[in-house]
């Protein structure tokens, strides 16, 4: 049984979520001088044999010849006239923009908050992007390869990733020179920023990005159990963390100190304990420091030290009975365990 020649190739489909369609999907096809390949107004359709693209045919009916397609020559001998079936793949392309594509953040993004807070945030966000193939041979070429049809599901993990990775880049510099309630309002500013960094590695790909927005960014509602689970909080970030949750919670009873609300807030400073990266009780930091681990007896300004907070807001836990101390003379000293369990508890 003979091969079907294909005399008439085209995609008549509006290609809503489809970007590229290969024709035929499953192998390659039979085609001859003189074939036609039709293309639509919102598509592109690229030539290829033998792994080799050979051209690319924009809208309208294209006749398949040694002129328009050159390096057919190559492959087709003249003792048949021409006529001699060959065989071929068209992937067609559509050149649409793809917008209301969605992109989020499935883990917080950790930013410095200087003067503010605990030094540091955890933003969370969501928003828009579209785009559109610019270079369609060098898209079938380096992301569809073999692919019968591609949609954009197929590439949304990839592009969302190159996007995330540069809004991260952009927040980390972004706070560097402005606070977390500052770098909120400027979201407009934040998503044309996005745009322009990630634009030449959607080229390098055959894409062009056409917009990037954000419609929100705020501080993540994860508790420190669920960062650190994610792997996000070393285990002095996620004590200190502790440490505010606890003086928090006391501060709300009113039992509590008085003077323990002046710990949370400016005073925990977390950002300049883990400036540039977070870093593990007893590993070397910056400089080859090493970040101290607890002691086994401490003085209410060392305890102070190591949570990030006033001595007064110390002082104010034990004399509160939050936080349990041994009173030599006029002064307190306090252990490591009874430390913990006041961060425990």
């Amino acid at each position: 049984m003979m091969a079907r020649i294909f005399d008439v190739v085209e995609y008549p489909n509006e290609m809503q979520e489809e970007i590229v369609h290969r024709f035929p999907e499953d192998t390659s096809g039979d085609f001859r001088i003189g074939s036609q390949v039709i293309v639509r107004e919102s598509q592109n359709a690229v030539f290829y044999r033998d792994g080799k693209a050979l051209d690319v045919f924009g809208p309208g009916r294209h006749t398949i010849t040694t002129a328009n397609i050159p390096l057919l020559v190559d492959f087709i001998g003249k003792a048949f006239g021409d006529r001699t079936p060959f065989t071929a793949e068209v992937f067609f392309v559509s050149m649409r923009e793809f917008a209301d594509q969605k992109w989020g953040t499935p883990q917080p993004i950790l930013v410095r908050n200087p003067g503010m807070g605990l030094g540091v945030a955890l933003l969370q966000g969501f928003g828009t992007y579209s785009y559109q193939v610019s270079d369609p041979q060098q898209f079938v070429t380096q992301i569809v390869g073999v692919t019968g049809t591609y949609s954009t599901k197929d590439i949304q993990a990839r592009l969302r990733s190159m996007l995330l990775s540069k809004l991260s880049d952009l927040l980390g510099e972004t706070t560097g020179v402005s606070t977390v309630p500052e770098l909120i309002s400027l979201v407009e500013e934040m998503g044309s920023a996005v745009r322009a960094k990630a634009q030449d590695d959607f080229k390098a790909i055959g894409l062009t990005l056409k917009s990037f927005y954000i419609e929100n960014i705020k501080p993540s509602d994860k508790s420190a159990e669920e960062l650190r689970a994610m792997g996000m909080l070393d285990m002095t970030t996620y004590t200190q963390l502790q440490a505010a949750d606890a003086m928090r919670d006391a501060a709300q009873n009113p039992s509590g100190g008085a003077g323990l609300t002046a710990g949370i807030g400016a005073g925990m400073g977390i950002g300049d304990a883990i400036a540039g990266s977070l870093r593990k009780v007893g590993q070397p930091g910056e400089g080859g420091a090493e970040v101290p681990a607890i002691p086994d007896v401490m003085t209410p300004s060392e305890a102070a030290t190591y949570l990030r907070v006033a001595e007064e807001d110390v002082v104010s836990a034990i004399e509160g009975g939050q936080l349990k101390a041994k009173k030599i003379g006029n002064a307190f000293r306090i252990s490591k365990e009874a430390l913990e369990e006041f961060l425990n508890s």
